[in-house]
């Protein structure tokens, strides 16, 4: 049985208030930036901003004490130690000395004057129609980077305002990189508004414009989403901005984290809109890869599954 220590309630307080960035990156912890928030390398469906966290899968989250607690597998009373330094001797600083730091304002990366290399990449390595990339680039939600020749992805709000963006490299070796631009706004990430009452959900905009590739018939008058990752955010809004939504279909990856996360949306777009949902399933583990797939073996074919 572990000692019972009396922490007095400025020790508890202090501990909750540890900024949790500092306090993983401490312990060798990777973390990848997501806008505003930092999310775990080991478990992407986590973020962390400040003192404050939340799990996208279970819906659950808190402060520095449950966190760790969660985290770690250990008691309240080990976390708080953990916290205060006690496992090492360390002192973590408070997210209020974060929170004291000045928050880049959001603003899209300076646009290069074309998108050859976008349109080699999307083209050529994911092959996605031209006609739909230049759909996009048109609306002004999706160009490429002048610093490092990225594809951006640009969520606008309601007014057509961008408020958030996603940079995905188009390097043909090394590792691919896939960031949310600094002060970017969940709720508004890459879209398409369509005047009919279907929404279709994807992870990510690659993934949403293959499926635009594979089924391409009417699809303009169709809304779509890619919530950079299971975040119900995106979902939530768009369905706000739709005159008279009837279906959401939820097109999420071929895993775990998508069968998880799509069972919670299902949970919440019932329980907060009650409208119907459906799970569309790629053959493969992504869109993407059905769409590659399907153009280096056309004779095979993709069938989509329904559930």
């Amino acid at each position: 049985m572990e000692p019972y220590i009396p922490f007095t309630d400025e020790q508890k307080h202090q501990a909750n208030a540890v900024d949790l960035e500092d306090y993983l990156l401490r312990r060798g912890e990777k973390l990848l930036p997501s806008g505003r928030d930092k999310r775990l390398a080991s478990d992407h469906s986590v973020t962390i901003r400040g003192s404050e966290w939340f799990d996208h899968d279970t819906q659950q989250g808190g402060h520095a004490i449950d966190f760790v607690r969660t985290h770690d597998g250990c008691s309240f009373q080990e976390a708080v130690a953990k916290l205060l330094g006690g496992e090492q001797g360390q002192t973590f600083r408070s997210a209020s000395e974060r929170n004291a730091e000045p928050q880049k304002l959001f603003a899209l990366p300076l646009p290069h004057h074309n998108m050859r290399r976008v349109y080699a990449y999307l083209m050529k390595q994911r092959h996605i129609d031209r006609d739909i990339i230049t759909h996009f680039a048109r609306a002004g939600t999706l160009y490429e980077d002048a610093e490092y020749h990225n594809a951006v992805f640009v969520g606008t709000d309601e007014h057509g305002v961008p408020r958030h963006a996603q940079k995905r490299s188009t390097n043909s070796c090394g590792r691919a990189i896939k960031l949310n631009v600094e002060g970017s706004e969940a709720r508004y990430s890459f879209h398409h508004l369509g005047d009919d009452g279907d929404l279709y959900v994807f992870e990510a905009p690659i993934d949403l414009l293959s499926y635009l590739a594979l089924y391409p018939e009417d699809w303009q008058r169709h809304s779509y989403v890619a919530c950079c990752g299971t975040s119900y955010e995106p979902v939530r809004w768009m369905l706000t901005q739709m005159e008279t939504p009837q279906m959401v279909s939820l097109c999420l990856d071929h895993d775990r984290a998508g069968e998880r996360g799509s069972e919670r949306m299902a949970e919440q777009i019932a329980s907060e809109f009650g409208i119907p949902t459906r799970r569309l399933i790629s053959e493969q583990k992504d869109w993407n890869e059905d769409l590659c797939a399907m153009q280096e073996h056309p004779k095979q074919g993709m069938e989509m599954k329904m559930r």
